[in-house]
């Protein structure tokens, strides 16, 4: 029996892993993590992830040949194929703070595997990593081998978070990539007929390492700048009368460009974005291209842009000040099917709004009160290390209360932000929520998930990202 294992029980590893169980039913798979509390929700009936249809997998091959288990070494040892799905924060201090992607958990889990291994074994790597980040592993696993051989490829991940396991079950593509030597090959092979069980064969690219590893960085910058490209004019929507939904449909329906990620929002979030961005920007000022590197820091520049634009609207609209008044978010998250609230919009909204003393009322029907609460006492990039390096305890902000339903967010406040494209914000009555807020009542849609029209018939002020501005709005400024 052929056996698997990973080290990194996270949003990539525990998917990925149940859905290569479930396909593969001849062989042995065990996900490892040094974080008890995350293997033991593993092992339990609340998973430590949201993502839709994950329980089903996972419960049906939990026992048979999927295992969860904080005995690393052991599995490792035991193992024919090794994915390594670790972290890979973004550095906050040395060299390359703020840019550069932290491969100290990568390192130890090389040197590891290298230290408990007694046979051959592929290793894989599943994080997302800089580009020659496997000629370092390789290094590192030579240098430590002890008779044994070690065959480095690189498998990363294009899962898209709410939709995690339709994407592993159907892949656009699955990406492989290793030496163009007899061995690497060899491990290729071995590691496309694992999908191979259910992607068809011409959907598994095969290329050199580097290809893979720079394949996975381009590819989240191309969809981020298609994000922040559609978000630029959206501004520029706002300033001349075009609606954005209009504008990007056109652009859209040009088989060219085609449709998908040309919605204006708030902003993008997620784990990979502006982490990826980052490296991007940061391995071409290592090589000497900085024309390529500014070219890539725009994308983040707006995405922040977009963010800091919306809380002016807002703090304008409501007579320049939001000291004081109650504003209700609806939607925490960086987007709908997901409880992820890694760089989610979210946040820099609501400390902007903070830093202007709002008092704010949370919901989110898949984020905790305490998840909530720490994110916005975090620093940036806090949230990509460990918890043991994180805010032990989150400072209580006084002015911020979150709450376990959508009406309760909203009474008796003077603004909703909607920030997450969660359906149930469509589906809101909001006769019901306008009777219920101070006046005049303002709506504020980062997502463009209402009917804009409607709610100013029931007598809201409506801020539409992208749309053409209500009368209230169309003399006050969009940045300050």
């Amino acid at each position: 029996m052929v056996k698997i294992c990973c080290i990194g029980a996270g949003y990539v590893g525990g998917p990925t892993m149940a859905v290569i169980a479930l396909k593969c039913p001849e062989i042995q798979v065990a996900v490892v993590d040094i974080a008890a509390p995350r293997i033991n929700a593993w092992n339990s009936e609340h998973l430590p992830i949201y993502e839709p249809g994950l329980d089903e997998v996972v419960k049906e091959c939990r026992g048979r040949n999927l295992f969860f288990s904080v005995d690393v070494e052991k599995h490792v040892a035991e193992s024919d194929i090794v994915f390594v799905s670790v972290n890979t924060p973004t550095k906050t201090q040395g060299l390359g703070a703020g840019k550069a992607a932290d491969l100290t958990y990568w390192e130890s889990a090389a040197r590891m595997i290298a230290d408990v291994s007694k046979s051959d074994k592929i290793v894989v790597e599943k994080s997302t990593v800089p580009v020659k980040t496997a000629e370092a592993i390789e290094r590192i696993l030579t240098h430590n081998r002890k008779g044994i051989n070690f065959t480095i490829l690189s498998n990363p991940e294009f899962l898209a978070e709410g939709t995690a396991i339709k994407d592993l079950f159907n892949p656009d593509r699955v990406l492989i990539g290793g030496r163009e030597t007899p061995e690497g090959q060899k491990a290729i092979h071995a590691l496309r007929d694992v999908y191979a069980h259910w992607v068809p064969v011409e959907r598994i690219l095969c290329t050199n390492l580097w290809s893979a590893e720079l394949s996975k960085l381009a590819a989240n910058a191309f969809l981020a700048q298609r994000i922040s490209s559609v978000n630029a004019i959206s501004a520029l929507c706002e300033a001349t009368g075009a609606d954005v939904t209009q504008v990007s449909h056109a652009i859209g329906t040009d088989s060219r460009v085609g449709p998908k990620f040309l919605n204006a929002s708030v902003g993008f979030g997620g784990s990979c974005f502006q982490k990826d961005i980052l490296n991007l920007v940061y391995i071409c000022e290592c090589n000497g291209l900085p024309e390529v590197a500014n070219y890539w820091k725009q994308v983040i520049k707006v995405n922040d842009y977009q963010k800091t634009r919306f809380v002016n609207r807002v703090v304008s609209s409501m007579f320049n000040t939001v000291s004081g008044k109650k504003i209700a978010i609806l939607g925490f998250a960086f987007k709908k099917d997901t409880g992820d609230t890694r760089e989610t919009p979210a946040i820099d909204v609501c400390k902007g709004l903070l830093g202007d003393k709002a008092k704010l009322s949370i919901f989110d029907p898949q984020v905790t009160e305490d998840q909530i609460i720490r994110d916005l006492s975090m620093k940036k990039f806090d949230w990509d290390h460990p918890a043991h390096l994180q805010p032990l305890s989150p400072t209580n902000n006084k002015q911020v209360t979150v709450v376990w339903d959508a009406y309760e967010a909203i009474k008796d406040a003077h603004g909703i932000c909607i920030l997450t494209e969660w359906d149930e914000f469509k589906k809101l009555d909001y006769k019901k929520v306008y009777d219920s807020m101070q006046k005049p009542a303002f709506v504020f849609d980062g997502r463009n998930v209402v009917d804009a029209n409607k709610l100013r018939e029931i007598g809201f002020i409506v801020y539409s990202v992208g749309k053409p501005l209500d009368s209230w709005l169309k003399d006050m400024p969009a940045v300050a």
